[in-house]
Parts: structure tokens; sequence; C-alpha cells
């Protein structure tokens, strides 16, 4: 019987430690926890729900490096984007990036860096083979302007311009050129309703107050304006 009683004491107790042990690792691991969704929220635009601009480049880099010429840098612009804002209010603004971020993320799927780069710019870099761009940018241009449904019941017309650039049609995988090229594109098709895939003219386009502008020969798809 002692010796039962002496079992039992020593299973008792050792499941005393492993509880004992287990509070402090429950509370290591709910903060851990916490500050991973903290950090995770740190790297996403509030309004959005996209990647800041930091961690966007962080995982559009990844991709470029990982998928080479598969590759294409999407760069979008919201059309009359200020007219929104001076004759619906700022909350319908808001509304209309929300939506264009949803379409974005929706359009480039999960795997995708898809980020909003400050006011009604946004970035995207996915993996789009060449025999499939020109059918996917027309179905990007086709969402983006689809009206707006305001919390109020109101519609609102939205547009965007859209560029692109292609690691094999630009002759890098540098990032940053790979946006100044799209960004090239996209201002010499500003308005056109049409997606502008960038050609290695565009990388040569001289800047125009920080933005790059200027037509060269380019490649368009879309719905006319």
């Amino acid at each position: 019987m002692d010796s039962v009683l002496r079992t039992q004491a020593r299973i008792g107790q050792r499941a005393l430690l492993l509880t004992t042990a287990a509070v402090p690792l429950t509370g290591w691991a709910v903060h851990a926890i916490a500050l991973h969704k903290k950090i995770a929220a740190s790297h996403r635009d509030p309004l959005t729900g996209l990647l800041r601009r930091d961690a966007y480049t962080a995982r559009a880099r990844r991709l470029l490096t990982r998928r080479g010429d598969d590759t294409i840098v999407v760069m979008v612009d919201a059309d009359r984007f200020k007219e929104v804002n001076d004759r619906l209010g700022h909350a319908a603004g808001d509304t209309v990036l929300a939506s264009i971020a949803s379409r974005l993320t929706a359009w480039a799927g999960p795997r995708a860096a898809v980020g909003r780069l400050g006011g009604d710019e946004f970035a995207v870099v996915l993996e789009l083979p060449a025999a499939r761009r020109a059918f996917r940018l027309e179905q990007l241009v086709r969402m983006l302007h689809t009206p707006v449904t305001l919390d109020d019941g109101r519609t609102v017309d939205v547009a965007a311009s859209v560029g692109a650039a292609a690691p094999d049609a630009v002759g890098s995988r540098d990032l940053s050129a790979l946006q100044r090229a799209a960004d090239a594109a996209l201002y010499g098709g500003k308005h056109s309703g049409r997606a502008v895939l960038a050609t290695t003219a565009h990388a040569t386009v001289p800047s125009v107050n920080g933005r790059r502008a200027g037509r060269q020969g380019t490649a368009v798809w879309g719905r006319a304006a």
C-alpha cells in the first residue's frame, strides 16, 4: 500500500510540475501570437489591407528572384480620384480605394505581392507567363472599371490606368527598373481604358516631377476609353 501511495504522490508531483511549467509557456504563447499579429498588422495598410511599401518590396523581390521571366510587375493608378473625393467626400474616396484593393487582390491571387504605394497608387507583382498576359490584363481592366457601390447605395463610376512590365520585355529583373518601366507605360496610356505593356524603350523615358511620362512603342490591352 505504501508503494502505491508513493507512486501516486510522485505522479501527482510530476503533474503539478508540468501544469506549473505550462502556465508561463501558455502565457508566452499568447504573447507571441499577439506580437506576431501586431507585426503583421504593421506591414499592412490600415485602409485597404494591402502590403505597405517595404513589405510589398521585400515580397516582390522574392517573387522576381524565384520566378524570373514568368513574373510581371503591374502599376495601377486610380483615374480622376480627386474628383470623387471633392464631389462625394473622403468616405466615398476611401470606399473606392478599398474596392480597388479588393479587386487587385482577387485578380492577383494569394501568392502575389500586392501593395499600396501611397494615395491612389498600387503595385502588383505576380507569376504570369507571357502566353496569358493579354487575357489577364484585359480581365484586370474590366474589373477595375466596374462601378463601386457606396454604403448609402449610390454607385460611382470608377476607372484606373494600368501599366505593366515583364523582365523578358524590359530586359531586367530589377524591381525598381520594372516599376519605372511599368509606370512610364501607365502614363503613356493614361485615361485610355487599356493596360499598356512596357518595352525596353520605357526604361529610358525621362522623369517628370518624379513620375515617368511619355508614350513609346506600346502594346495595349483592354477596353476602349
